[in-house]
């Protein structure tokens, strides 16, 4: 297989930031006076505010879930964004799928901000295609917006050429949607089980074990 783009998720496959959008997700609900265990948000985390509040809470209403995607936005910019930190090699594997003359693809469902944020955390400015967000789609991972826009931003390039790289089982489950082959990464503490049952073609413990073979 010719690989001719790489689609990388950003959160807790090159920045590890998963245990800090659990905190602000927990904060945002503790305003709305909701609680649940960490673990269960944990398991939401790779979804956007549009998947992850209705999972969580089936009855709010749409001004309620806009409301608490917004909370959860300003306290995870006020107090986690900027100790955010790339996981180790995470520059070098994009430099290296660049260096191979593949297209690099951050594919979020980060706000346009925190991927702006992100890629001067990651000197990734000069390394990639194109980008994604949130804001980009009407709908986030584990819908296929992300990846199916990303795809027209590569014109010419196949899906069966195109591998996808995250952390989570709503990665692994939007890119396939699109025809799009995906490697898991355990960085994003998912267990292997559930990345396995998304489809995940195969694993590794992280970006750095990625480079490394």
């Amino acid at each position: 297989m010719q690989i001719n783009a790489v689609l990388f998720d950003i959160d807790g496959t090159l920045v590890d930031t998963n245990d800090m959008h659990v905190l602000a997700w927990e904060e945002a609900f503790a305003g709305v006076g909701a609680a649940f265990d960490r673990k269960v948000i944990h398991d939401q985390i790779g979804k956007g505010t549009d998947m992850l509040v209705p999972t969580l809470l089936p009855d709010a209403d749409e001004a309620r879930r806009e409301a608490l995607g917004e909370r959860h936005g300003e306290i995870f910019k006020a107090k986690y964004l900027d100790t955010a930190k790339p996981f180790a090699h995470a520059h070098a594997v994009l430099a290296d799928a660049h260096g191979l003359g593949q297209r690099v693809v951050l594919a979020s469902s980060a706000s346009e901000p925190e991927l702006e944020h992100y890629i001067d955390l990651l000197d990734a400015r000069d390394l990639i295609a194109a980008t994604t967000s949130g804001d980009d789609v009407e709908k986030t991972k584990p819908a296929p917006d992300i990846f199916a826009t990303a795809l027209k931003k590569l014109p010419g390039i196949d899906p069966g050429g195109v591998i996808g790289v995250g952390d989570t089982p709503y990665d692994i489950e939007a890119a396939a949607k699109c025809g799009i082959a995906a490697v898991a990464v355990r960085s994003g503490k998912f267990k292997d089980a559930q990345l396995q049952s998304a489809g995940a073609i195969a694993i590794y413990d992280d970006v750095a074990a990625l480079l490394a073979d």
